[in-house]
């Protein structure tokens, strides 16, 4: 995916996340965020919008913590979401391809890491706000999808401080069934990518909208299918979780 991609699913996600929010209203449960209401949900993603928004516009190349988070409630609130998403999709739609600013992951650039980080931190969110509605979840698009799976596998956990460890290497494999993307991870003191061709032990298959709302722990285990050692579900289970 491209920047211009990415911003425009950072624009749809929060358009939609701002619907589900409005119709559950703020005291509804987020059953995928437990403890949570659809008020802490919007006042962490507001927070959050404007972090962003302050790095990439004022070009800040050391990390700024965030302002906090705001106090507003109801309608007031939502209002709050709405600017903020709006400033955050204007910020990265006006930045140069030269963009320097601060970054925690790897990327091609700095406008190409936040477009992309928060194309996926709205539209994970955005579940959240859906989840607190009887329907649920909408559905995920699989290149967003598989996009965001490839963010979570490679970048998040290709990280020295992920949890997601084994007392003995192991080897997992997530393979997309509609899009055809493989992704194959070793377990143990490290974490890297592998070849898609090397035998595993367990392997995680679904479509990519199911994988990539299980794999960030918004869906059960039983949406996707399991094969191989069942351990390493509950391994990513308990440890995946982002920090």
């Amino acid at each position: 995916m491209e920047v211009v991609d990415h911003v425009d699913a950072l624009e749809t996600a929060g358009r939609a996340l701002a619907v589900a929010a409005g119709e559950a209203g703020p005291d509804a449960e987020v059953p995928t965020c437990p403890g949570w209401r659809v008020r802490d949900l919007l006042r962490h993603i507001s927070m959050v919008h404007r972090w962003a928004t302050d790095l990439v516009v004022h070009e800040r190349t050391a990390y700024r913590p965030g302002g906090g988070e705001t106090t507003l409630d109801g309608e007031a609130l939502l209002t709050h979401f709405r600017e903020g998403h709006t400033d955050l999709v204007a910020a990265l739609r006006a930045a140069p391809e030269s963009l320097e600013c601060w970054t925690f992951l790897p990327a091609p650039s700095p406008l190409a890491f936040w477009a992309r980080r928060q194309a996926h931190e709205t539209t994970v969110h955005r579940a959240d706000a859906e989840a607190a509605l009887p329907a649920g979840p909408r559905p995920v698009q699989p290149l967003i999808a598989a996009d965001g799976i490839d963010e979570l596998l490679l970048r998040f956990h290709g990280r020295n401080r992920s949890r997601v460890r084994t007392a003995e290497p192991r080897t997992l494999r997530v393979r997309a069934t509609d899009t055809g993307d493989v992704w194959t991870v070793r377990l143990s003191a490290t974490e890297r990518a592998g070849s898609a061709s090397e035998p595993v032990d367990a392997e995680f298959a679904g479509t990519a909208d199911r994988l990539y709302l299980f794999l960030w722990n918004r869906l059960p285990a039983d949406a996707v299918t399991l094969t191989g050692d069942a351990e390493l579900a509950r391994t990513w289970r308990e440890t995946s979780g982002i920090a």
